[in-house]
C-alpha cells in the first residue's frame, strides 16, 4: 500500500488544498492529511477544529482513502511512523518553489526513503492561501468561492465571537 502524507496548517483549508488532496488521493492508496501544530503561528482555528472541518469535508466528498490527523514535531518522523512513501507538497507559484525545494532536500537528508511529491493545484487556485481567506473573512468580504461551505459556516461562526 502506497501511503502519502499531506502536511499543512490548513487554517482554514481552502479549495486549493482540497484540489491537492483530491489529486493525491488518485495517485496513492492512502493519503493522510496532517494538520501541523506550528508553535510559530497563531492559528484562528485550533488543531482539533481544523481536523474536524477537514473530516466533515472529506465525508461529504466521499474521499474514503483520505484520513486526517494532527501532529507536532518532525514531519519525517511522523511519516516514518505512518509508513509513508511520500510527502505531498503543493506548489502554487514560483515563489513557493525555493522554500519547498529547501524543505524537500532537508527531508530527504533526514529520510531518503521518503519522496517529496510536488503537485500543482488547478490554476484557478494558484493565488489562494489561508492567510488571504482569513483576512477577507475578517473584513467581511466574499470568500465563498475559495473555501468549502463547511469552512464558510465555521469562519462566520468564529468571527461572530
Amino acid at each position: 500500500m502506497r501511503i502519502a502524507i499531506y502536511p499543512g496548517t490548513f487554517d482554514p483549508i481552502t479549495n486549493g488544498h482540497l484540489d491537492i488532496i483530491e489529486r493525491a488521493s488518485q495517485l496513492f492508496d492512502r493519503v493522510i492529511v496532517t494538520v501541523a501544530v506550528n508553535s510559530s503561528k497563531t492559528p484562528m482555528f485550533t488543531a482539533e477544529e481544523r481536523v474536524a472541518l477537514i473530516k466533515a469535508i472529506l465525508k461529504q466528498k466521499r474521499l474514503t482513502n483520505v484520513t486526517v490527523e494532527h501532529f507536532s514535531g518532525l514531519l519525517v518522523s511522523f511519516a516514518r511512523k505512518k509508513k509513508a512513501a511520500a510527502i505531498i507538497r503543493g506548489l502554487r507559484a514560483i515563489s513557493d518553489f525555493e522554500y519547498e525545494f529547501q524543505m524537500a532536500l532537508m527531508n530527504r537528508k533526514q529520510a531518503n526513503d521518503i519522496a517529496t511529491v510536488f503537485l500543482m493545484p488547478h490554476e484557478r487556485y494558484t493565488y489562494l492561501n489561508s492567510s488571504i481567506i482569513r483576512e477577507i473573512a475578517r473584513l467581511h468580504g466574499n470568500f465563498k468561492d475559495f473555501v468549502h461551505p463547511v469552512v464558510v459556516r465555521a469562519l462566520k461562526k468564529k468571527l461572530r465571537r
